[in-house]
């Protein structure tokens, strides 16, 4: 009995090694990538979020909808830069879906207060077409983690930009012992934070998009840029916070300064 109690332990302990392997395998954190916009000083780089911008437009704007920002945005202070007269281009680029008077759908071209629209009527029909509901990519890079631990997020922030990174090249060929949980119609990539099997097929191509201003245009080039982009959509003020944040710093040191100066003042007789 006792043997037999040995060999189940140790079959109990293989198992749970080699699950714990796969596992480890099947889910990975988020690759560390540096970006220009990082830090208490880093700012967002132009040319970086106009091509990140092509990057969405040629490619994920094919199945994603980006709802909570409006083409008059990419005209703002601290975004990619483009002028009003290429933001009404941009907008007209784009068929928005609505109903006339009588009723009646129909289609006309994007105006700059428009939202950047999804290319399905529904959720319905767009995880009918696609096998799931692609997400709205306004605040992707604010909803999804790319580091796992609270300590680990505490050191590097919670790593948004290098998950939409990470999860654009992430594409993997899975080992045997992962694919033995392979799921139809999906493709492995262990950077999905949902699981290591993602609905999407590999979106991203080596020379898929054509930069104007001829920068690299690799998948690892073309990742960095629209991980860039959307960061820029889910933090829009984002230098204007920093800038604010450095000056409340640089006026409560000039008040501590000067507090320390009248308690000295203050207090000067009484010593």
């Amino acid at each position: 009995m006792k043997k037999i109690a040995s060999i189940l332990i140790a079959a109990t302990a293989f198992v749970g090694v080699a699950s714990s392997v796969a596992y480890a395998e099947a889910e990975k954190d988020a690759k560390s990538v540096g970006f220009s916009f990082e830090g208490p000083f880093g700012k967002f780089d132009k040319a970086q979020l106009q091509r990140g911008y092509k990057v969405y437009k040629e490619v994920c704007s094919n199945c994603h909808s980006m709802k909570y920002v409006a083409f008059r945005n990419l005209a703002d202070k601290g975004g990619p830069g483009f002028n009003e007269e290429q933001v009404k281009a941009l907008a007209a680029s784009f068929k928005i879906h609505e109903l006339n008077d009588k009723g009646e759908g129909v289609d006309r071209a994007g105006l700059a207060s428009d939202t950047f629209p999804s290319p399905f009527a529904t959720p319905e029909a767009a995880a009918a077409a696609l096998g799931a509901a692609p997400p709205d990519l306004s605040l992707i890079t604010k909803a999804r983690e790319g580091w796992h631990g609270t300590f680990n997020q505490l050191v590097n922030g919670i790593g948004g930009p290098q998950y939409v990174y990470s999860l654009l090249t992430g594409y993997e060929k899975p080992s045997a012992e992962v694919a033995k949980e392979a799921v139809a119609g999906k493709f492995y990539n262990p950077y999905f934070a949902s699981g290591a099997w993602i609905s999407m097929t590999p979106p991203l191509t080596d020379g898929q998009v054509t930069f104007d201003d001829g920068a690299p245009n690799k998948v690892d080039d073309m990742a960095k840029d629209v991980a860039a982009f959307l960061t820029w959509t889910a933090e829009p003020k984002m230098e204007e916070r920093k800038q604010t944040g450095f000056e409340v710093v640089i006026y409560l040191l000039i008040l501590a300064g000067l507090l320390y100066a009248l308690k000295r003042k203050v207090w000067a007789d009484i010593h």
